[in-house]
């Protein structure tokens, strides 16, 4: 545990370490770590000396972490000791990272070619660079796309604190200084569990505002998502807010809370964000079950895209339907031509969000101009994720379209299906893809993870569907597995999935 006057020491010392090590302005530092203090610790040392933060998926391969560090043009990489062989393999590929910040995990010794961070935390000398530090500084955050390697989205950290900022009762001025930033941390601030994992936008995004209100960080110590060390954890720590990923972290609290529901005292948890993942209506209705004071906050964002639409439900009655949002005063429903979808028809558009956006991806130009386009001299950032806009002025969010199935000619977006097949009791998580079938093109094939000790009846489940959804949405093929394979952040990999099921149908 460290008080923020520590927290600021060590970030020093570690500023201190880059610059000696040759660090320059806006150069980049890839953080390669799970979560703990050191993740945040070595973001505020890059703030501090205008270099530029570029989060490393810890499940990467060697290829693909040399791939993230050359795209990125790293120059010093911080990592956790576990990652050692890996770093070791990746290190002659990548000749411009000159510093390698090792982080003792227990696993073993530091190798003679990193530096001891728990050395450089302690460093004395100053961290105070020859050049001012900007709101135009950038911080990079590498998001895994659907298609070809992942994508650096480089914000300018002025439009990344606003954008954080947005949903504040009293946010900050269109220029924001330190001394308005300071005057908001005159008190301890409330204490916050990313449970997703820092690397990604929906655990970072969320630690760096509570960091901004004066708040406290609490880090899981286990590596893989345990809702029993979670629960125990916001019982022990008085945590007041939580960042996570939807049902794919929601069902496993409530199954555990259902168990026992006398184990854990969350009367101090009073918030929870959720972002990446739909969260669906029953599993937040079984959390206000044992949590009664929880007001829980479904986000519709992504890295290219912060606070586009939100879903509010609370014990008091505010409550939307699952994957249904209401829009941001920001945010639009764009066709492709950039008009705007006309509610209470069946329209299909794009959320867009404008204002305090990113300025692209780094070294894609024609990624850039696809995600981020100008309609009527107003730019948008648009991730891709389609909707339709109900009569009331609610955002029925239906998924990305890079993942959309084309069956007999019409449009099944997969996230609309998983949501209906994991309501079923039988269902722990499920996964929908398309699979090529010579009749209707693609096939919707559903791989089903069920709960212990329960198994799935394909025919139930297709008949499940077809209670809720259009036939041509329901299931043509059901597949039972062990586990669909979420990553931290919730999501799935899609193409991986998609080549699982052929293979099994075949």
């Amino acid at each position: 545990m460290f008080t923020w006057a520590e927290f600021d020491r060590r970030a020093t010392g570690v500023a201190a370490t880059l610059l000696a090590a040759d660090a320059k302005r806006q150069d980049k530092f890839a953080q390669y770590l799970y979560n703990g203090p050191e993740y945040l610790e070595s973001l505020f040392a890059a703030f501090k000396i205008g270099l530029v933060p570029v989060n490393t998926n810890y499940r990467y391969t060697v290829d693909e972490l040399v791939y993230i560090w050359d795209n990125s043009d790293a120059v010093a990489v911080v990592f956790h000791g576990c990652f050692v062989d890996k770093v070791s393999q990746a290190r002659p590929r990548v000749p411009r990272v000159r510093t390698w910040l090792w982080v003792d995990d227990g696993s073993g010794p530091c190798p003679d070619w990193a530096t001891d961070y728990s050395i450089a935390t302690r460093s004395n000398a100053s961290a105070v660079a020859s050049w001012p530090r900007s709101g135009d500084d950038l911080l990079l955050i590498y998001t895994g796309g659907t298609t070809g390697m992942p994508k650096g989205v480089m914000w300018r950290q002025e439009d990344l604190i606003l954008a954080l900022d947005s949903g504040n009762r009293r946010p900050l001025p269109p220029s924001p200084d330190s001394d308005v930033l300071d005057a908001r941390s005159v008190k301890p601030g409330p204490r916050n569990l990313p449970a997703a994992p820092l690397m990604h936008g929906t655990g970072l995004f969320n630690a760096m505002s509570n960091l901004m209100v004066g708040g406290c960080i609490v880090t899981l110590a286990g590596r893989n998502f345990d809702p029993i060390e979670l629960l125990d954890t916001i019982s022990d720590r008085r945590v007041n807010s939580m960042s996570f990923v939807g049902d794919a972290f929601g069902k496993p609290i409530l199954r555990a809370l259902d168990a026992e529901p006398d184990r854990w005292d969350l009367s101090s948890l009073r918030v929870i964000v959720s972002s990446g993942v739909m969260f669906s209506a029953e599993t937040k209705a079984g959390l206000l079950r044992h949590a009664p004071n929880l007001v829980m906050i479904d986000s519709l964002g992504s890295s290219e895209a912060i606070g586009m639409a939100q879903n509010t439900t609370s014990a008091d009655g505010t409550t939307e339907a699952t994957a249904r949002f209401r829009l941001g005063p920001n945010t639009k429903v764009l066709t492709e031509d950039g008009r705007e979808v006309r509610p209470g028809t069946d329209e299909l558009g794009r959320v867009a969000i404008k204002g305090h956006t990113p300025i692209g991806y780094y070294k894609d130009e024609a990624k850039s101009a696809s995600t981020f386009q100008v309609f009527a001299g107003v730019r948008w950032s648009i991730p891709g994720d389609w909707a339709r806009v109900d009569a009331d002025g609610t955002v029925h969010l239906l998924g990305r379209g890079s993942q959309c199935i084309n069956t007999g000619g019409e449009k099944v977006y997969p996230e609309e299906v998983e949501e209906v097949l994991k309501t079923h009791p039988d269902v722990a998580d499920a996964a929908v893809v398309g699979v090529p079938d010579e009749r209707f093109g693609q096939a919707v094939t559903a791989l089903v993870e069920p709960l212990p000790g329960r198994s799935i009846d394909s025919a139930e489940l297709v008949a499940f569907v077809r209670r809720t959804l259009a036939a041509y949405k329901s299931p043509k093929h059901v597949i039972s597995i062990d586990s669909v394979g979420r990553a931290g952040n919730g999501k799935l990999d899609y193409k991986s999935l998609t080549a699982r099921a052929i293979a099994t149908l075949e």
